[in-house]
């Protein structure tokens, strides 16, 4: 399908957009008003078809005890209703007569309704469970993290959902079975991480195995706190313990038995050009994750640029830093550095932690030189779970509640400390947390007026651009004072640009696992372990990881552009507030709002 973002569409945006916003009649107003009714509608209804949605927003509904229905029934129902969305909003608002923010929403509605359409062509090409992208520890997620129990209720809830783990993990086994017999199967290298994870998850009191269960373990922990008659409190936990031992294992069990079944028939690792119409599939994860009509031969050319200009950079440090030899001598320097390394222990773990939040106080300092506004929602830095640790990547952000009383979460993996590199995490802490993905994602959820699907939406470009920016961006702040941890910012810059090459080296020109393990070794310092996670991250998700290079590019293009144009009238924490200001969007509707920034800044004059 060909999208309704062309260049045609942008330079219609930026026309209208310079428009003066003196001939808005009370007419345009009313059908602003009415377009973000609709838009907030239609929110709200697949908010209603996502429990595990309304639980991460920290919403309380008469859903709480359910989980999302991954049925392939309920994807073809939800698909036919987001075409009677998109053919509703044509047919029921004139985009001409509507101001440019509802504009905005109008097309972002468009692209995304277009692009969900597109996307569910390919939905049996997906991977349903594999190494990383945690489709089984995101399920314990739900009720950890994000499952308050402050109630009676809401303790019958988190039972109800234990006992209906079973009917999630069924299906998650059925479809297992449907798209192996399609040719679809997770490699091989992801199964043994798959089983044992699901294993742990599954194991533990009052289940068999040593330790205790996690969730056991946090209901009890919430249940202690609640405040409720003993005797309610002992006939809940009972009831958690028969759902544990009962269904929630049946569920477990089910799915382990076929993913052992599954495990000697897994093929060679290879890309998704070995599925069914894997070319166009990729083609569709490039469009999904780049928002960008680019050939896997394009994004892969400017990989390769890009790598060669950071290694240079690279060089220059380390002749600061007095280290003779090639480029791969100073990164041999840089993987045995003892200095670059934490204690492999609960202390270095702990040291770990208060460094990243000495790094998180430290941008809250300077931030008004920067931005006009900072997020109100609080930010947390915490270890991952040692639950979950070999089902999620080295670092992530988990959003704060829609009310605010569940803060930002920047998590740290750090299951594998000889991995973890100081002089990478600082950046990496950066980029996570302030003024990365905390910065943009929840300044989205506040912003007030916006449709609520473009407040709690996004496109993987914008969102991981933004981040990987902001380890720049703290560079420009005043930080990175020692030259090695600058290094390390520019070794997460080529980290991502090496995926630009890898992603595509995988699933269009087919290079194997081998393969691109050695181009990653050859070319970066990061740790083996982090280089092999990486690695067999590309291959189970397609095209994700083309999105933070390439945002962060455009973002950068888009504010020596507009630096350039405006001379001495540019103020970085103008640029800030027109990127972050009116929420996620799709980096060539990015452009024409930067475009239409510099033009009204051009007609206004000194």
């Amino acid at each position: 399908m060909r999208f309704e973002w062309t260049k045609k569409r942008v330079a219609a945006i930026l026309a209208i957009g310079v428009l003066s916003a003196a001939r808005l009649s009370a007419a345009a107003t009313s059908e602003n008003a009415r377009l973000n009714e609709f838009l907030d509608a239609v929110f709200e209804r697949r908010l209603a078809e996502s429990p595990e949605w309304e639980s991460e927003l920290g919403r309380k509904t008469e859903r709480q005890g359910r989980w999302d229905d991954p049925s392939d029934a309920a994807a073809e129902e939800r698909i036919a209703r987001v075409g009677e969305d998109l053919t509703r909003l044509r047919v029921e608002f004139d985009r001409e007569k509507l101001d440019h923010p509802s504009q905005l929403s109008y097309d972002l509605f468009v692209y995304d309704c277009e692009l969900e359409i597109a996307n569910h062509a390919f939905r049996d090409h997906a991977y349903v469970v594999d190494q990383f992208n945690g489709q089984l520890s995101g399920l314990l997620t739900v009720l950890q993290n994000n499952h308050a129990i402050d109630t009676i209720a809401d303790a019958e809830a988190y039972v109800s959902r234990l006992v209906g783990i079973e009917g999630v993990l069924t299906e998650l086994a059925r479809q297992l079975r449907h798209r192996a017999e399609n040719g679809v199967i997770p490699p091989a290298f992801s199964f043994p991480d798959v089983i044992a994870d699901a294993t742990a998850m599954s194991s533990g009191a009052p289940l068999e195995g040593e330790g205790e269960n996690a969730l056991w373990s946090d209901f009890r922990e919430k249940l202690a706190a609640l405040d409720a008659e003993p005797s309610t409190k002992v006939s809940l936990a009972e009831s958690a313990r028969l759902a544990l031992t009962g269904p929630y294992r049946r569920g477990f069990e089910a799915l382990l038995a076929e993913l052992r079944r599954l495990q000697p028939l897994a093929p060679e690792n290879r890309g998704v050009w070995s599925l069914p119409r894997g070319e166009a599939y990729y083609a569709n994860r490039i469009v999904e994750h780049t928002t960008l009509e680019l050939s896997a031969e394009e994004v892969h050319a400017i990989g390769l640029s890009e790598v060669a200009r950071i290694q240079e950079e690279m060089r220059a440090i380390q002749q600061r830093a007095g280290v003779e030899g090639d480029l791969s001598a100073f990164f041999e320097f840089i993987r045995t550095d003892p200095d670059n390394y934490y204690e492999d222990s609960d202390a270095g773990r702990e040291r770990f932690l208060e460094d990243a939040r000495q790094q998180v106080a430290e941008i809250y300092d300077v931030v008004g030189e920067w931005f006009h506004r900072v997020p109100e929602a609080g930010l947390e830095v915490r270890r991952v779970e040692p639950w979950r640790e070999n089902s999620v990547s080295i670092a992530f952000y988990n959003s704060a509640s829609q009310d605010g009383s569940r803060p930002g979460v920047y998590y740290a993996n750090l299951g594998d400390m000889p991995s973890v590199q100081k002089y990478v995490f600082t950046a990496i802490t950066y980029h996570e947390s302030v003024p990365g993905h905390h910065f943009q994602i929840a300044l989205a959820q506040e912003l007030d007026g916006l449709p609520m699907l473009r407040r709690f939406g996004g496109y993987g470009a914008y969102i991981e651009g933004w981040a990987l920016y902001g380890e720049k961006l703290a560079r420009e702040m005043g930080f990175y004072a020692d030259p090695l941890h600058d290094f390390g910012r520019l070794q997460n810059e080529l980290w991502r640009a090496v995926r630009l090459v890898l992603d595509t080296g995988i699933h269009a020109m087919r290079w194997s696992r081998e393969r691109a393990i050695a181009y990653f070794r050859e070319n970066t310092p990061l740790s083996e372990g982090n280089i092999v996670t990486e690695v067999e991250r590309y291959f189970v998700n397609p095209g994700q990881a083309l999105s933070y290079k390439m945002g962060m590019l455009e973002i950068l293009r888009l504010r020596e552009k507009a630096r350039h144009d405006l001379g001495g009238a540019f103020d970085i924490r103008d640029f800030h507030e027109v990127v972050l200001g009116s929420g996620s969007m799709p980096l060539p509707v990015l452009e024409a709002e930067v475009e239409r920034y510099i033009a009204a800044e051009l007609e206004s004059g000194p």
